[in-house]
């Protein structure tokens, strides 16, 4: 048994320093270096496994163990999500559907952003919804570079748009989770997260679209965008309080995209954007109203859908908890890791009491994300005609585009799981908690942080769940909404963790650029985790917001 160690050095400043190193070798080594990114994640994991056994004095075997621990989880359930979206995207692309399905959507609007509205920000919130874990950023990357966004564009805003829905993502488990390792309320958080989030529900869309365009473009469509932020965030403000955690990102966001379908069959903004770059060119920009229609029959439109209904079916299904159960009951292994299992305990502050980790590695084929996704790629290729041989040969093309990414998150889940056994990132997270009063503020950047290190919401609330809880009790917080801003504040780093970024990059087909999307996304993340911090200061001590906590 080997007790983790949060000050090693006996100083606060060296030792997080210490503990940051690597994180700020990996980022630097993508975004200034502009090393590919499998070896960037390898520097870091190196970097990870010498601080934890040179540093926290970690045994080396339990370090490698968790590497190795992580790096499976990285490959399953992870990478099986993203090889199996990508090969459904092949599969609708070799046979022509993509380009039909591109043009139904232009048949809404031809309008690039507010394409990139109906796509990356009411279909994703749906997916995250559904499935979370990496699934709709690889979706809606892949559907906004197959419309002709640039591979930049597609990528980044994809990660801009993924953010207000992910403390709900996968039917509620982030908060399921949070309610789990704090002992507070499930419902409780539910609603205090609900009413953080909806104000940047409506936030969002603008931001992603000044992001994409500038806010000359944006105040263009506005009427559009607050439509479909408005039709996402009431949903959601109500649902999680009134409701709970279960089904907010789903309802909100069909809600998004069939208010916002409706509505652009009434408006349309007076010039039609067509620049897939995000540019005012006045070579791409038409009179209002847009080509009426797309040349494809009402039958070959429904047809080129199919697969995505088929996917968002099976996903939405995979999602439910019952089911869930029910098909691990029938095919779940569960591993014991060996070398780590047990033999790590985290310790006080961190935890309220010493408590021993457990290192369970479940393979849940059958129940995993990614098999449903699966089975709806091969159930959607057999619909358009594929044969057995045709589908193999998609799908090892499709592992041989994906082999650099699946290399980079399985190093980027190793290096996570490195230092979170090893309590390096723990260390981190007492830095924050050390602010004193400015605790609402910085406690809202740790849950930001914990994401960015993960890569996962659920992750960040299980990491600091149990911290920020024992911090508000301490400083006279409420420890409802402390532990709920770890959500909040954790979803705007849902867009930098490394992880989300490789997806991106390879649902784009821009694998090695993970440096320049970083650059593109960091401004915004750090921004929008701001103005977390600030709603939750102002909701910690300051009147009319503290009547939003109960």
């Amino acid at each position: 048994m080997w007790s983790q160690i949060y000050d090693p050095f006996n100083n606060v400043w060296l030792s997080t320093l210490a503990a940051a190193i690597p994180v700020v070798v990996m980022l630097a080594a993508l975004a200034f270096f502009h090393i590919k990114a499998h070896i960037a994640a390898l520097m870091g994991l190196i970097a990870a496994l010498v601080v934890a056994i040179w540093g926290f004095t970690m045994p080396a075997n339990v370090a490698v163990s968790a590497a190795l621990y992580g790096a499976a989880y990285g490959l399953f359930p992870i990478g099986w999500i993203i090889l199996n979206v990508i090969f459904l995207y092949q599969l609708t692309e070799r046979k022509g559907q993509f380009t039909i399905l591109r043009e139904s959507i232009a048949g809404i609007s031809s309008d690039r952003r507010l394409q990139l509205l109906l796509i990356a920000f009411s279909f994703g919130a749906f997916f995250e919804g559904a499935g979370g874990f990496g699934t709709p950023v690889a979706v809606t990357g892949a559907m906004l570079i197959g419309l002709g966004f640039a591979p930049l564009a597609a990528s980044g805003l994809s990660l801009i748009a993924n953010t207000a829905p992910v403390a709900y993502g996968a039917l509620g488990t982030p908060i399921i989770a949070l309610a789990a390792v704090t002992g507070l309320d499930m419902l409780e958080l539910s609603g205090m997260v609900g009413r953080q989030l909806p104000v940047f529900s409506l936030i969002v869309p603008f931001w992603l679209i000044w992001a994409f365009c500038g806010f000359r473009g944006m105040l263009a469509i506005w009427p559009a965008v607050l439509v479909a932020g408005a039709a996402f965030a009431i949903p959601q403000y109500y649902i999680s309080n009134y409701h709970g955690p279960w089904l907010v990102d789903v309802g909100a966001a069909v809600s998004s995209m069939v208010c916002l379908t409706l509505f652009l069959k009434v408006w349309q903004p007076k010039e039609i954007w067509t620049s897939p770059t995000g540019k005012f060119d006045d070579n791409e920009k038409n009179p209002a109203p847009n080509a009426g229609g797309h040349g494809y029959t009402r039958a070959e439109v429904m047809n080129a859908w199919t697969p995505w209904l088929v996917l968002s079916v099976v996903v939405l299904m995979w999602g439910i908890p019952e089911w869930k159960k029910a098909l691990d009951g029938i095919s779940i292994i569960k591993i014991e890791w060996s070398h780590l299992h047990m033999l790590v305990q985290k310790m006080p502050p961190v935890a309220a009491v010493p408590k021993v980790e457990e290192a369970i590695f479940k393979l849940n084929w059958l129940s995993a994300t990614g098999t449903g996704i699966f089975i709806s790629a091969v159930v959607s290729a057999f619909l358009m005609g594929y044969k057995i041989r045709e589908m193999l040969a998609v799908y090892w093309d499709t592992f041989k585009l994906l082999r650099y990414s699946l290399l980079t998150i399985a190093a980027m889940l190793a290096l996570g799981y490195a230092t979170r056994y090893s309590g390096v990132d723990s260390a981190l997270g007492l830095a924050f908690a050390n602010t004193g009063v400015f605790y609402p503020f910085f406690g809202t950047l740790l849950g930001w942080l914990g994401v960015a290190l993960t890569g996962s919401d659920t992750a960040s609330n299980v990491l600091f769940g149990g911290l920020q809880r024992t911090s508000a009790e301490q400083l006279g917080l409420s420890p409802v909404l402390m532990a709920a801003a770890n959500s909040s504040g954790g979803v705007m780093g849902k867009m930098v963790d490394a992880q989300s970024i490789v997806v991106a990059s390879t649902a784009t087909k821009w694998y090695g650029h993970e440096g320049e999307i970083l650059r593109y996304v960091f401004f915004h993340s750090i921004a929008l985790a701001a103005l977390v911090g600030i709603l939750v200061t102002l909701q910690a001590y300051v009147h009319p917001f503290t009547l939003l906590v109960k």
